[in-house]
């Protein structure tokens, strides 16, 4: 017999008994859809995850926090190590900061704000990525570069109770009214001197303006200042980069070498395939390091282990399925024992009868598979598109912005076929070797 015929074969057979058929493929279908669907919640959350860390941070971005020694101390990073990272394979840049240590009070007129203030080295954070949405970079002592939301925090000076908006912003009537570009602001840096508190006024020209964040709700009230002006405060505080002193403290002992110690050293990788190997590199060369890239990693592992076991919890659905299967393929080989015994006795072969009836129990799994996936696809948008409506009315707040809690990729749909086939090829093989030792003389008498 051709394999056309016995696909025309099985087919015709499936139609005499269509509601038991039916029914099989139903609960086939039922069992698929809840393992496509159960597991692709463990996809789209994993996706919505990775996809938040990677907004937040640079994924060729690694911190470099500083170098373990071999006495078991730390060494904070200083202008000594930067030459020898820059030099590491693969690394395209390496910026430096280190940070005011007290805030610093920017005055305008009447306006003011407060402000993280940083010292850094542009050429590196060009390099690195960093751009002005408008301006220009310093290129004097005095001049200073803001970030994007810093002048939406210069605020009136006369204390008002309403005077954030819902976004941080100060409002719009409590806002200095110009454009800040090419303004001079006022520094403020304060200190402890004998149990009094003075204060030092320092003028400085803002000419630029930091790129807008990638999210809404990440504020960038930095300012960038000069060594220089950061000079001229120590001279004043007489405390290293500023720092603020306690009533009873004592000032440490401001260094007089030209070597500066940085809060913060970041290195960027050339792509994103080699951050591992820069990683390593740094590693043997004793500096900790941090990178998203690792944080990804175990991440990664955590939500693979969870998709694991959603799918082995998803598998047990079809083979509750399968026991129809077989329930339809026994019943299909009792009731079709006539047919059997005449193949039989114009000499069919064994294994087409065998094959005939695997073909059977196939037809009925993937065809569920089929109506399972196209179910599946369904409920995922379904379930996307409802379950931020349930979040705000169950919780009363908004949910976090492009939440996926359900993510169907290729690879699931084609995971739960071969999953449905291996089911259903056991399912009917028991019934398709029984087949095959049908007795002619009883099948013609219809006894199995």
């Amino acid at each position: 017999m051709k394999i056309r015929d016995q696909f025309r074969f099985v087919r015709q057979n499936m139609k005499k008994n269509r509601t038991r058929v039916f029914m099989t493929i139903l609960a086939t279908a039922m069992g698929c859809a809840f393992l496509i669907v159960l597991a692709s919640v463990g996809f789209g959350l994993q996706k919505s995850v990775v996809k938040e860390m990677l907004e937040q941070s640079i994924v060729t971005q690694i911190d470099v926090h500083g170098k373990e020694l071999k006495d078991g101390g730390f060494q904070p990073i200083s202008d000594k190590d930067i030459p020898k990272l820059e030099k590491v394979k693969d690394v395209k840049a390496v910026t430096n900061r280190f940070m005011l240590q007290q805030e610093g009070i920017y005055s305008i007129g009447n306006y003011q704000a407060g402000g993280e203030t940083i010292v850094t080295d542009f050429p590196s954070e060009v390099k690195a990525g960093f751009e002005l949405s408008s301006g220009r970079l310093p290129k004097s002592d005095n001049e200073v570069v803001v970030g994007y939301d810093f002048p939406f925090s210069l605020g009136t000076k006369e204390e008002v109770e309403d005077l954030y908006d819902h976004n941080g912003h100060v409002k719009k009537k409590y806002r200095y009214p110009e454009k800040l570009l090419g303004k001079n602001l006022e520094l403020t840096v304060k200190q402890l001197k004998n149990g009094k508190q003075e204060e030092k006024n320092l003028e400085l020209t803002v000419v630029g303006i930091g790129k807008k964040p990638a999210k809404e709700w990440m504020q960038d009230r930095k300012v960038f200042i000069s060594k220089k002006i950061v000079k001229e405060i120590e001279s004043f505080t007489g405390t290293p980069h500023g720092e603020l002193l306690g009533p009873g403290e004592e000032a440490p002992e401001v260094s007089k070498t030209n070597v500066d110690i940085y809060d913060e050293v970041k290195i960027y990788a050339t792509n994103m395939e080699a951050v591992q190997g820069i990683v390593d590199q740094l590693k043997d060369q004793h500096y900790t390091t941090y990178s998203v890239v690792n944080e990804l990693k175990q991440v990664n592992m955590v939500f693979n282990i969870a998709k694991a076991g959603l799918i082995f919890i998803g598998t047990i659905a079809i083979l509750i399925a399968s026991i129809g299967i077989y329930n339809t393929m026994t019943m299909a080989v009792t009731e079709r024992a006539p047919d059997i015994g005449i193949m039989k006795a114009i000499g069919a072969n064994p294994k087409t009868i065998k094959r005939i009836f695997l073909l059977e129990s196939s037809y009925i799994g993937l065809i569920g598979a089929v109506i399972g996936t196209i179910v599946s696809y369904g409920i995922s948008y379904a379930v996307n598109f409802a379950i931020p409506f349930i979040i705000k009315q169950a919780l009363g707040e908004e949910p976090p912005a492009g939440l996926i809690f359900s993510d169907i990729p290729w690879i699931l749909p084609i995971i739960c076929f071969v999953i449905c086939y291996a089911v259903t090829i056991l399912s009917g093989y028991r019934p398709a070797t029984r087949a095959v030792k049908v007795d002619v003389l009883k099948a013609m008498r219809r006894e199995v």
